[in-house]
């Protein structure tokens, strides 16, 4: 049997595209997770926790366009999307898996938790598909726009689309019928402005340093 030698100059660190995918991936899953706990905003409005975090994924999707170019971007969601699927599916076997009699105040708890998730899973893969498809094309029209130039404009710009359809189609889905309507559209308020704001003072500066890193290393990409 042949046996496969290593290039062990080429096996230090693992390429960028496969880092920036594993974080998306990582963090979409854990705003999906997170996005079971809501948040009361000064007894005014409330939002799920996963909005905290959720505005990552839209600036490591505005990198993944940036660099490589829609079509990459186009196919990591659906990986994504994927991925979310695979989660979900074996969260729920989980949850009707038999357990031991002592452990059933733990058995509860994750029921409770979890038992939730596939409403909101069911949210988030349409919300998700449809707003960052919409992120990265607007991106990509942006930049052909504005011809290259001020990366912070198609940064922020493509998320207003993007959070506004996201966000819109994950909250009715998610919870109408869980709390009053009134929360529902301040949810949606609230929450399209609390990601404009972390992706403006957070996730923008990262976005410039990512990209300008990963331009550093003069990647040989085809768009």
């Amino acid at each position: 049997m042949n046996k496969v030698s290593e290039n062990p100059s080429k096996n230090r660190t693992l390429p960028p595209l496969v880092v920036i995918v594993g974080l998306l991936v990582t963090c979409y899953l854990t705003a999906n997770v997170m996005a079971v706990k809501l948040i009361n905003v000064f007894g005014v409005t409330i939002f799920d926790a996963g909005t905290i975090i959720f505005p990552i994924t839209y600036m490591l999707g505005d990198v993944l366009t940036e660099i490589w170019g829609y079509q990459t971007a186009k196919r990591v969601i659906w990986l994504t999307f994927f991925c979310e699927i695979i989660f979900t599916v074996f969260v729920w076997i989980g949850i009707w898996l038999p357990f031991p009699e002592e452990t059933a105040a733990n058995a509860e708890a994750y029921h409770q938790v979890f038992a939730f998730v596939p409403r909101i899973t069911i949210a988030s893969l349409l919300a998700f598909l449809c707003g960052e498809l919409i992120n990265a094309w607007a991106m990509v029209k942006i930049k052909e726009r504005t011809k290259g130039r001020h990366l912070w404009i198609r940064t922020i710009g493509s998320s207003v689309f993007g959070y506004i359809v996201d966000t819109t189609i994950f909250v009715c889905i998610a919870f109408i019928g869980t709390v009053p309507t009134r929360d529902i559209l301040s949810m949606i308020g609230i929450q399209i402005v609390v990601k404009l704001l972390i992706e403006s003072l957070g996730a923008t500066p990262m976005a410039y340093a990512l990209i300008g890193w990963l331009k550093a290393l003069d990647l040989d990409i085809e768009h």
